[in-house]
């Protein structure tokens, strides 16, 4: 599996009726996200519109799948950064 931190964005001048509602859907994408277990943790990122995610995908098609369907995905930015485990220097 391969770890992938995701801040996305939203341009509010590009803000419309259409965007307002998939915004209010990301919640239920979220979930649906979590039950596949692709998604292990989300936040929003204070004084901003939009959040931070971080997925947990086999490969990047994967992950470009997942954005796809992301219900903001026509109205955000995406900043995709590759995650590494740090290795437990005790050990």
């Amino acid at each position: 599996m391969s770890k992938f931190l995701v801040v996305w964005s939203l341009d509010v001048s590009r803000l419309g009726n259409s965007s307002v509602k998939a915004v209010l859907s990301m919640p239920e994408y979220a979930k649906k996200m979590f039950k596949s277990k692709q998604l292990l943790q989300r936040y929003h990122i204070v004084g901003q519109h939009g959040g931070a995610w971080i997925f947990d995908v086999q490969t990047n098609e994967e992950l470009d799948r997942c954005l796809a369907q992301s219900p903001v995905y026509n109205f955000a930015t995406f900043t995709i950064y590759p995650l590494a485990e740090m290795p437990d220097p005790e050990a």
